[in-house]
């Protein structure tokens, strides 16, 4: 579908319900507004599906595992069919697992405990804090910031073949960008990494909700992602694939549920056979209504169906890039150039102006919700902005005199429940703040920029 037809066609490509779209908040100026939810690649909002179908299980909730009453049994098969939801979700291969976990940052520090001795790990410079910091206890190799797809899969081949080819290696790598939106070259990555003999994890935190992720077309070894970025609540998330290498791990976590069998020694120690399963590294009672929650989003969104989600999520960084073309002052941060394809995060810097304080007059002028700052990506951050990032000044002073370089940026993001108006809300007061300047004053308040209403 194009964008063209998009827009002619709003009953095809109308946002899908979202909790909070009816939510207003007071201007400081005075009066109240709906809320523009701005800040998707941090935690989208909830789908009114989601919310739904958690609201009809709840009465029906009860233990996982083990328990012999009706709503055990119940909440079991609902948690296992969740599983295979998510599997068929994430296209995985026969014999693939389905971890559940809090975030794609438990999944990769779960991976990160499972790694075999002596394991090499590849990782971006690029790359979100959750998938730059996990592997502290293995031999990491951090690669520069490529300024092209193909740049990219020609630094990863060239590290790779410096190493030891006998020993276990894994290359981590994001799907998009948590700063840019951009789309990174996945498919062809994994086919480097196996050419040298190493594997590869998918770090789909940002690619999940907007595109669909397949763990066998990609060929990655296994994708982790977090459900309160793909519309569910909840705080659930998933590592997905080889079964390997987890299950030669010692368990993520030690207690009930990871174990088969426990039996007392005679010399007063404790015997313990280990489950081979998912439920290996699942200790602990399962949060079933994270897990229900995860897999309705992925239901909902296949329904959906990504064609239609994608089309209309490029009619909005459309119209955001356009709207906000001929604004000289307003900088977007890219690694692979302005037309590379991304998914809907844009960041941008507004010269001469402090990021907190900008983003704060978007919220309390214009009640709008977007990120400012590092966004958990401080390498990337210094590459993109050409500086150390570091502490915000003063919020009522500009961060950077004209021709000086920022500190921080400002994000904007959205997805599949986003309205139009919203986004041309946005555009319309970057627009008017970089002409007219704020209406408000503002100061520091506990290292955020918030209105000042002392007067």
């Amino acid at each position: 579908m194009s964008v063209s037809t998009l827009a002619a066609d709003q009953s095809v490509c109308a946002p899908l319900p979202v909790l909070g779209r009816d939510v207003t908040v007071p201007l400081v100026t005075g009066g109240e507004v709906a809320y523009a939810a701005l800040d998707y690649a941090a935690s989208a909002p909830a789908l009114q599906r989601v919310w739904d179908d958690v609201a009809a299980y709840a009465p029906y909730y009860g233990s996982v595992h083990r328990g012999a009453g009706y709503l055990s049994q119940l909440s079991t098969d609902l948690f296992e069919n969740a599983r295979r939801t998510v599997a068929e979700f994430l296209g995985c291969r026969e014999g693939d697992q389905v971890v559940f976990t809090r975030s794609t940052t438990d999944s990769l520090n779960l991976l990160a405990d499972a790694l075999p001795a002596d394991c090499q790990v590849f990782v971006f410079e690029t790359e979100h804090h959750a998938s730059l910091l996990p592997w502290r206890n293995a031999r990491v190799t951090y690669l520069d910031a490529p300024r092209s797809p193909h740049q990219a899969v020609e630094t990863l081949e060239r590290a790779l073949a410096d190493r030891d080819p006998h020993g276990p290696a894994l290359v981590c790598v994001t799907g998009a960008s948590n700063v840019t939106g951009e789309l990174w070259p996945v498919r062809e990555l994994a086919a480097a990494a196996h050419a040298h003999g190493a594997r590869i994890v998918l770090d789909a935190a940002q690619l999940a909700p907007h595109h669909p992720v397949s763990v066998a077309d990609l060929d990655v070894d296994w994708v982790a992602f977090s459900g309160h970025k793909l519309y569910a609540p909840f705080g659930s998330g998933v590592l997905a694939g080889r079964a390997d290498w987890l299950r030669a791990a010692e368990p993520y976590l030690a207690g009930g549920g990871a174990s088969r069998k426990v039996s007392r020694r005679e010399d007063g120690g404790v015997d313990v056979e280990w489950h081979d399963s998912a439920a290996r590294h699942e200790a602990g009672s399962p949060n079933v209504i994270g897990a229900y929650a995860v897999a309705s989003a992925c239901r909902a969104l296949t329904e959906a169906g990504f064609d239609t989600l994608v089309a209309r999520e490029q009619h909005l960084v459309r119209t955001v890039r356009e709207g906000l073309s001929d604004v000289p002052q307003v900088r977007f941060l890219s690694l692979f150039g302005d037309d590379a394809p991304r998914v809907g995060v844009l960041s941008f810097v507004v010269e001469g102006w402090n990021s907190s304080h900008f983003a704060a007059a978007l919220s309390a002028e214009y009640g709008i919700g977007v990120r400012d700052g590092l966004f958990c990506a401080h390498p990337l951050l210094r590459t993109l902005l050409g500086s150390d990032p570091q502490a915000q000044g003063e919020c009522g002073s500009p961060e950077a005199a004209p021709g000086e370089k920022s500190l921080n940026a400002i994000r904007v993001s959205f997805g599949a429940g986003t309205p139009d108006e919203h986004v041309e809300r946005f555009v319309r007061a970057v627009r008017e703040l970089v002409t007219d300047g704020a209406k408000w004053n503002y100061r520091t308040e506990d290292g955020r920029c918030v209105p000042d209403t002392s007067a």
